[in-house]
């Protein structure tokens, strides 16, 4: 049970690396400006776990860091940039007075939100798989996002799981940004990492 070929020696080593690769993340992200090279590395490093062929966590996160952060800076500002404009939007129709228009626009402004939000999960993990422009990846980010939104569903549901927990455990909310914080992020892009494999497999 506790050979090094066990199936118990293998989860534990997983989640080992799952530990180390999110705390990488974490810091490598706290310049904010890197969030964006952070998220190619942990998405090139989990999709190898997710498809059994994972090396040395360390060596290919910082080897993908270094590879791909010039274009996944730049798309990680241009995304932002993006990201602001429904913000601001749903900022400014919350104090306004509910009516059918403002009801519609909110809905409006979230769904742009969203789509952000999908194109940057997608463009991330495709710059850690093709090399391509990046006005290419990120127009595929929004085709594929389009072309597979079944998944695309199910991907934002994962990314999005920290936040609803946060807003239906209430005072225990807490919890949730130690777990994300210890293994959180690791884990949602392991879990994304599996659809990204499928989907992109028709793409190789």
């Amino acid at each position: 049970m506790f050979g090094i070929d066990s199936k118990f020696y293998e989860v534990v080593s997983k989640i080992a690396d799952l530990v180390i690769l999110n705390l990488i993340f974490v810091l490598c992200s706290l310049p904010i400006i890197t969030i964006g090279a952070s998220t190619t590395a942990l998405y090139g490093v989990t999709k190898k776990m997710a498809g059994n062929r994972e090396g040395y966590i360390l060596k290919n996160f910082f080897q993908l860091f270094k590879e791909n952060f010039r274009q996944s800076t730049v798309m990680w500002i241009i995304l932002l940039v993006a990201a602001v404009i429904p913000t601001i939007d749903l900022y400014i129709i919350n104090s306004l007075k509910k009516t059918v228009m403002t009801t519609a626009l909110k809905g409006l402004m979230l769904a742009a939100a969203l789509t952000v939000l999908f194109i940057f999960l997608y463009a991330m993990a495709l710059q850690s798989t093709f090399e391509n422009t990046v006005k290419n990846t990120l127009k595929n980010a929004l085709l594929m996002g389009i072309g597979h939104f079944p998944w695309t569903l199910i991907i934002l549901l994962i990314t999005l799981l920290p936040i609803i927990l946060i807003v239906l455990l209430g005072k225990t909310a807490g919890s949730v940004v130690y777990v994300m914080l210890f293994i959180g992020f690791a884990v949602l892009a392991y879990l994304n990492s599996y659809i990204f494999n499928h989907i992109f497999k028709k793409y190789m």
